[in-house]
């Protein structure tokens, strides 16, 4: 164990068979794999770490997440490398998902700062970061 390191993240989501579809593509490509799933849940590891979906009760959803609302803004994730961030933004648009800043990719984050950003099925905005 580390201490101070984040043990757990649980999310909430609005369709967990989108979601999950999503999410463990890209965690498998991040060297995430399946830790838990249950009727209404699903998780990934990495060492100590894992990350948690889970079906919103119907009787929540009728205000949808948005980033810009008090919470939780973006989930950020170390790359290896440029490279890695490179090939995975190609595997993102194969995907049909949606580069954000694309007109400023990969220096969206400034002229040091090289990542892609994209969002997920409930658009919690994801960023892939190389050192």
């Amino acid at each position: 164990m580390t201490h101070g390191l984040i043990h757990h993240i649980e999310l909430y989501v609005s369709d967990l068979s989108k979601s999950t579809a999503f999410w463990g593509w890209f965690l498998r490509e991040l060297g995430y794999t399946s830790f838990q799933k249950w009727e209404g849940g699903q998780s990934w590891k990495l060492e100590d770490t894992y990350l948690v979906f889970v079906q919103t009760e119907e009787r929540f959803l009728d205000i949808p997440y948005h980033r810009c609302r008090t919470g939780l803004n973006h989930l950020a994730f170390h790359a290896s490398s440029r490279e890695f961030v490179d090939e995975m933004t190609k595997k993102l648009q194969q995907r049909g998902v949606t580069i954000l800043y694309s007109d400023r990719h990969p220096f969206a984050g400034g002229e040091n700062h090289y990542a892609v950003y994209f969002e997920d099925p409930d658009r919690v905005k994801v960023e892939l970061v190389a050192p």
